[in-house]
């Protein structure tokens, strides 16, 4: 009977972990430092910007070792190293959006997007014809996607704003958005995303792979050191 009472209270503690209501909070832009608190039940954590650490006391300076000798630099080798282009975030959209649309669905809107504001200014300055590409196909996905993510999730004000600016050259965005969500909705989305999500990252990982790697730009002549003329070069100029 022992361990049916055992298996009775971790059914009961499991049940209210699941019920537990967690969520998290961010803000970015305006001039400010990234921010981010996380909520567990009624505790709020602030994670982002970290406290400033206490000063530690000045070491005793080490003593100097002798230089070592230097080894023969090795050949350079091109880099291959995993980057994220925006064809990986189409083909990331066209894969895991129909099975977390059918996650969230099973969860009836148990995740909470509050408060939810964002607004991002294109710089067209360097490629207006690129920018202006970018900003119609994201208007497009917002007027498309908005209105199904409102069916599947509980947005009480979404607050979205994109434009464009060819007057510069750099993106700016300033927002904030929270969201909240029990723990058994997490589980629950977390394992009908996880075999779509595993299939694409190795795909994407692949793909990284076959990519021409990227090379070092070589130094212009201005940019390279000129080493100091020796005398007998400087006769030898002379003459």
């Amino acid at each position: 009977m022992k361990w049916l009472w055992a298996l009775g209270i971790l059914a009961v503690l499991l049940f209210l972990l699941c019920r537990t209501r967690v969520g998290i909070w961010t803000a970015f832009g305006g001039g400010e430092a990234l921010r981010l608190d996380i909520r567990l039940g009624l505790l709020r954590l602030r994670v982002l910007p970290a406290k400033a650490k206490k000063t530690e006391k000045q070491k005793k300076p080490k003593k100097e070792s002798p230089p070592k000798k230097k080894k023969p630099e090795a050949p350079e080798k091109p880099e291959r190293k995993l980057s994220f282009t925006l064809e990986d975030g189409k083909d990331a959209l066209r894969t895991l959006f129909p099975p977390l649309k059918r996650a969230l669905g099973r969860t009836r809107r148990g995740l909470r997007i509050f408060p939810l504001r964002l607004s991002v200014i294109l710089g067209g300055q360097a490629e207006p014809a690129d920018s202006a590409q970018l900003y119609g196909e994201l208007q497009a996905a917002l007027w498309a996607g908005m209105p199904v993510l409102e069916r599947l999730l509980d947005i009480p004000d979404p607050q979205i704003h994109i434009s464009i600016d060819f007057q510069t050259a750099e993106t700016a965005a300033e927002g904030e958005a929270g969201a909240s969500f029990r723990i058994g909705t997490l589980l629950a989305v977390g394992f009908g995303m996880a075999f779509p999500a595993l299939r694409w990252f190795l795909r994407w990982r692949k793909r990284c792979k076959t990519r021409p790697p990227k090379l070092e730009k070589r130094k212009k002549p201005d940019e390279m050191e000129t080493k100091p003329e020796t005398p007998e070069a400087a006769e030898t100029g002379t003459h």
